[in-house]
């Protein structure tokens, strides 16, 4: 489905430039890979409540993963990163054409950020025209289209108060980062999804509601594992240096819980420290596994997944659909190993 879409894009740019063809490009490859996780909740709860209808749940899937591109291709530009999984961005890649070009590294930044701007904006429209295009009735375009609103309502919060999270001097409490993590990645990329597929299945309203609890906590599980491998995963795992999250100084569970207990004091000028190198790094890692840090965001992912598979015992939840969810929990349990 984002195939054909990215496809009709760029013929239709052809005729206003190559420049603009390159950025549909760019954004093509940046929603390329990943896990798929959206498309792949909306299947899970479409199909398990007995939805047979392919095309539909395709073309939803397609939303919330551009959905998804849109949040992280200006997510980078929030964060003025330049590359993302090991190669350039689209902020990047324009950067370095512009250099190319002759322009000077603070023109050139600009115009890398720019174009970056733009193709997040068409990604987030394009979301929503892929609900608009889905062949639903008035009724269900209605109601998907909510969901898509909360979704992006939601993560709009989230990344807001990460921001204000990156300049405050003290670090959050665990509690207020969860709220955060939530609202950032588990509302688009697990509850909204899910409740979408449901939706599409012509499902009840208390197993819409009850998807939107499991999709909340399985997400929360996913983002603190996330966290766990930004810190002690390997770069052919995450696709990204482990070093990286220690400079930037980001706030996760792992930092508010090392904060709060004894030896902080003496490694905290190492954590936001952007010239922190490899040695240091280690002995960051190390101080967060003999405080208990790990060990604690590790439990608390165990718990989240768990409470996340205890929603699916409500009676209403069909033994179909417990058993589309349950590999999903075994999957984030299993990063975390």
């Amino acid at each position: 489905m984002l195939g054909r879409l990215f496809s009709l894009a760029k013929k239709r740019a052809e005729a206003l430039g190559p420049e603009y063809v390159e950025l549909w490009n760019e954004l093509e490859l940046n929603t390329a890979g990943g896990k798929r996780f959206r498309p792949r909740m909306v299947f899970a709860s479409y199909q398990a409540l007995g939805g047979t209808d392919l095309e539909s749940p395709a073309y939803i899937g397609a939303a919330f993963e551009l959905l998804h591109t849109a949040l992280i291709v200006h997510d980078d530009v929030i964060d003025r990163d330049f590359v993302r999984r090991g190669a350039p961005n689209i902020a990047g890649s324009f950067r370095q054409r512009a250099r190319s070009a002759g322009a000077s590294e603070a023109d050139a930044e600009h115009r890398g950020i720019s174009a970056a701007v733009i193709a997040g904006d068409l990604a987030l429209f394009n979301a929503y025209r892929l609900i608009d295009r889905s062949g639903v009735n008035d009724v269900t375009r209605e109601r998907l289209l909510e969901v898509m609103d909360d979704a992006l309502f939601a993560s709009a919060a989230g990344e807001l108060i990460d921001v204000d999270f990156s300049w405050i001097p003290e670090v959050p409490r665990v509690d207020d980062i969860l709220a955060m993590e939530r609202l950032k990645t588990a509302v688009y990329s697990f509850e909204c999804p899910l409740q979408a597929g449901a939706i599409l299945a012509g499902a009840d309203e208390a197993t819409v509601t009850t998807l939107g609890e499991f999709g909340r906590d399985i997400g929360i599980a996913y983002q603190l594992v996330d966290d766990l491998l930004g810190v002690f995963g390997t770069e052919a795992d995450t696709g990204k240096t482990t070093v990286g999250d220690l400079r930037e100084g980001k706030r996760t569970v792992l930092i508010a819980y090392a904060s709060a207990v004894a030896g902080w004091d003496e490694h905290a000028p190492l954590f936001g420290d952007p010239e922190l190198s490899d040695e240091n790094a280690a002995i960051l890692r190390a101080h967060l596994v003999d405080c208990g840090a790990k060990a604690f965001a590790e439990g608390l992912a165990r718990y989240y997944a768990n409470r996340a598979l205890a929603r699916l015992l409500e009676p209403h939840i069909p033994i179909s659909l417990r058993g589309e969810l349950h590999p999903v929990a075994d999957d984030v349990l299993a990063r975390v190993r």
